[in-house]
């Protein structure tokens, strides 16, 4: 059965920051196991958006991009995101949350659910690098804000939080 919430946790690992949004919802899914929660989620982790997950929205009522961003000086930020066209470029690889909405759109002839990004200040992406000091600090804000959503997984309430949230309205990195 699909869950009525998808959230995609979007980085590498490897990279330094980059790993805040698979480490967040690395918590996440151990924390929605202990709240009785799971059922109401599908957790995906990607490296890189793709027109694929395009697929993975359908049927849901909102979906939730969790991403590191390098411009921004709030510790992390939610926004609204809108379907949008893909950029022209040499792959349909690497994908904005906008694109795979505006994917969706496009393949299903339906609106998308309602998708927020919870972006996560990062500064470092280095191969190999460590996770840094202030990414770790970032995230435990934003993973504050995480709890609060996934207690609330209903749009408006989204809505009003990403309204009241971090005032940055910073773009994945």
């Amino acid at each position: 059965m699909t869950a009525p919430v998808a959230i995609f946790a979007v980085g590498n690992r490897s990279r330094g920051d980059d790993a805040a949004g698979p480490l967040l919802l690395e918590r996440l899914r151990d924390w929605l196991g202990t709240q009785g929660l799971a059922r109401e989620f599908d957790l995906f982790e990607e490296y890189q958006l793709q027109v694929e997950n395009a697929l993975d929205l359908e049927g849901r009522r909102l979906a939730l991009f969790i991403d590191a961003c390098r411009d921004t000086e709030a510790p992390c930020g939610l926004c609204a995101v809108r379907a949008t066209g893909m950029q022209a470029g040499h792959s349909t690889h690497a994908l904005t949350p906008g694109a795979v909405l505006g994917v969706y759109l496009r393949v299903t002839g339906e609106a998308p659910p309602p998708a927020f990004v919870l972006g996560v200040r990062a500064r470092e992406f280095g191969l190999g690098t460590p996770l840094s000091e202030g990414a770790r600090e970032a995230m435990e804000e934003a993973w504050s804000l995480l709890r609060s959503l996934a207690r609330c997984p209903r749009h408006s309430e989204w809505q009003t939080m990403s309204d009241l949230a971090c005032a940055s309205r910073a773009q994945p990195a």
